[in-house]
């Protein structure tokens, strides 16, 4: 049999391994993809692992979640000299990069049962429980959604499940009428925006979104501060913002919000396309309660039901609520913290590695999680700087802000380098929700989804082994339990046999470098169970108590990160596999011919074309990956190859009215948000049940496949 490289490593791999003595020093792999003779960073590895401290990124979090820091804030300005402060410390260039960005905070938020006359609720009440050390700090806003107009309604309601396209379209077949009525719906199975989205579509005049304990809270198990789940008075805030139409600023698509930007070469907020038009505000589930225990109707559809102690139904009425929003909208300045390390051979080639630092109130886990483990990386890579380490590229750390808003600091930033970005970016490598829990999880373009796992391969797991056997473990265990738990309306590819690395959505700051500019990315997180997402509870006290209590897992990520940055600024060659992401495609192609025929019938148009664009781009891949493997021993122009073969993918014109999405494979779902829909032009297309469209895009895809593999062919 024929092994394939990842295969290959992995077999070395256990070849070479040994009964570990001490959990934090795993037998180091005999070789590693894209390095000649990995020797001599097989000691730098060593050195930086045994930097990053659990101790020291305790200090950071508390530190980082002292105070509420949303984005704009003075406070979020001190997070922002906090890690400047780290950055420069450990050797780093650094700069703070202001940009001036339309945002909104909340004067006057609230909602009111206004009939029947024996229902009580004024909302949004207080988060509020028996126990918790940070809820009562004055400068915890009022639960609010980003990019929600301010408007006033009041009208009966309709509960529209979770705010799909599918949940309208089953109220219709209900003949039930959202129109100018005030909808509410659950947390859950789409972007939140989406849901605002969907029902401004058809016709409600505002929107409640609320946490059900089904999803989140005490089903689940115990609520804060006796488990980690959603407590009866927290409230998931979060950016309604239409990031699938355009995610920044709302007025400079496309470049950025510099503060020196004249007004004149700003769009109008009210012209904004991703700003959306109907008031839409979150509440608790304990402020839900009394509006959908007392509406009238039909019952709900029972897979609607959520785990309030009564029967859910769709209304409309006779609950009436008043929806009363005044935001305070003008233009805050937002920080991104740079710091760079120059490359010593290639200072042209970038490695970029970032996570945002702004969170709705302390952000615990989201997102300081991620810059803890952030900041631990970069004090590791600070020590191997002491020593006389210099990166082979230039190694670039970018501390987001503003992302809980619409992805806007990593966006402005990407906006106001493309240029540089494309043409000199490897790879970017992004933290979020770093830590929640033990499980370790990814997602990757297909290029380096067995980089993934090879650095996973080489960092202790706090359960013994390694980081990539404790995953695939506990992902085969998983498998066996229960279904797969994608939310992808398009599966993903499944052509390895191997730990599944996910598809790259959106939802996080990889969003600009992967689908605007054509950037390799890959996402991870280490997850549990978590229910105070976006709540004033998701703070240093829950994550000590449920969370990390002993910040190992926070060292782990730290140990993942730095592994990547240094791996990938110092491989001889760049470590792509496209003959892996030609098959993925392949896969998607395949799956889009099959939904094709079902929907459009005898209107399905023919997939051959793209279908052999996609070998052919897999062959080339391959034809590479076995150059790659035995690389030249100058092998700069391959790694300009490969680097192109990317932004090869990207269209000119973007996808059908998202310009600003010009990725050909990967896009966050226009219906979905977050989850990722793949070669995003064709199946959004047969969505429509457009047959001349999804032809077109079928065209499209067809040259962009050609051109990244003309650019692999090209290397002789």
């Amino acid at each position: 049999m024929k092994l394939t490289h990842w295969t290959a490593a992995l077999l070395v791999f256990v070849l070479t391994s040994f009964a570990q003595q001490d959990a934090n020093k795993p037998a180091p792999p005999s070789q590693v993809f894209g390095f000649r003779d990995f020797t001599q960073q097989r000691q730098w590895d060593q050195k930086f692992m045994s930097v990053p401290d659990p101790a020291r990124a305790e200090e950071h979090l508390r530190i980082l979640t002292a105070e509420p820091h949303v984005a704009g804030s003075p406070e979020d300005k001190k997070t922002a000299d906090y890690v400047a402060q780290k950055f420069k410390e450990a050797g780093l260039q650094t700069q703070i990069v202001e940009y001036k960005v339309w945002m909104n905070r909340p004067a006057e938020i609230s909602v009111t049962v206004t009939a029947p006359a024996n229902v009580k609720m004024h909302g949004p009440s207080r988060e509020h429980v028996s126990n918790d050390p940070y809820q009562d700090d004055p400068r915890i806003l009022p639960p609010f959604n980003g990019s929600s107009p301010s408007g006033d309604a009041e009208a009966d309601v309709v509960y529209a499940n979770y705010g799909r396209p599918e949940d309208f379209k089953k109220l219709e077949e209900m003949k039930v009428d959202v129109r100018g009525k005030i909808v509410i719906v659950r947390y859950g199975n789409n972007f939140r925006g989406v849901k605002s989205f969907v029902a401004e579509e058809h016709g409600a005049a505002a929107v409640i979104i609320y946490s059900d304990p089904w999803d989140d809270g005490y089903y689940k198990g115990d609520a804060y501060p006796k488990g980690p789940w959603r407590p009866e008075s927290g409230v998931q805030r979060g950016s309604i913002q239409y990031m699938f139409k355009y995610p920044g600023d709302p007025t400079t698509p496309g470049i950025a919000s510099v503060p020196s930007l004249p007004d004149s070469q700003r769009v109008s907020p009210e012209l904004a396309t991703d700003m959306a038009k109907i008031p839409t505000t979150p509440i608790s589930y304990g402020d839900a309660a009394p509006i959908l225990q007392n509406l009238g109707g039909p019952e709900t559809p029972r897979d609607w039901q959520g785990a309030l102690p009564f029967t859910y139904h769709v209304g409309p009425g006779p609950v009436k609520v008043k929806v009363h929003l005044k935001q305070d909208y003008r233009y805050w300045p937002i920080w991104n913290v740079i710091g760079k390390i120059p490359g010593a051979k290639y200072p042209n080639e970038w490695v970029v590695l970032g996570n945002h630092r702004d969170a709705w109130v302390y952000g615990a886990v989201d997102p300081n999680s991620g810059t803890a483990a952030m900041l631990e990386t970069v004090h590791g890579l600070g020590e191997l700087l002491k020593q006389g380490w210099r990166p082979d590229r230039t190694i670039i750390f970018g501390s987001w802000d503003a992302e809980e808003e619409g992805l806007i600091g990593s966006t402005e930033w990407g906006e106001e380098h493309d240029h540089e970005i494309s043409s000199n970016a490897v790879a970017y490598f992004n933290l979020d929700v770093a830590v929640s829990g033990p499980n370790f999880n990814a997602q990757a373009v297909p290029s380096l989804k067995g980089f993934v796992r090879e650095v996973t391969r080489q960092v202790p797991s706090p359960k013994g082994g390694t980081v990539y056997e404790v995953w695939k473990e506990q992902r085969e265990r998983t498998a066996r339990q229960e279904p797969d738990p994608t939310q992808n309306r398009v599966p993903n590819a499944k052509v390895e046999n191997d730990v599944p690395v996910g598809d790259l959505g959106s939802g996080s700051d990889y969003s600009v470098f992967i689908q605007h500019l054509g950037v390799p990315s890959a996402d991870m997180t280490s997850s549990g169970p978590y229910g105070v997402y976006h709540s004033a509870f998701d703070n240093f006290a829950w994550f000590k108590k449920f969370g990390d209590p002993t910040f190992v897992y926070e060292q782990q990520m730290a140990r993942v990160f730095g592994l990547e940055a240094l791996h990938m600024a110092q491989a001889d060659v760049l470590p792509y596999d496209y003959a892996l992401y030609g098959r993925e495609i392949g896969a998607y192609i395949d799956t889009a011919k099959n939904r094709a025929q079902q929907m459009l019938g005898a209107n399905a148009p023919d997939f051959s074309a793209a279908s052999q664009a996609a070998r052919r781009f897999s062959d080339a891949g391959a034809r590479v990956l076995a150059i790659q493997r035995n690389p030249p021993q100058d092998a700069a122009r391959l790694n300009h190859v490969l680097i192109a073969a990317e932004r090869a993918l990207l269209m000119e014109k973007g996808l059908p009215n998202r310009p600003w999405f010009k990725h050909s494979i990967y896009a966050p779902g226009q219906y979905t948000g977050y989850a990722a829909v793949v070669i995003p032009g064709v199946n959004e297309a047969i969505d429509a049940k457009n047959g001349p469209l999804t032809t077109q895009q079928l065209q499209v895809l067809t040259e962009a496949l050609n051109r990244a593999s003309a650019v692999l062919e090209g290397y002789r």
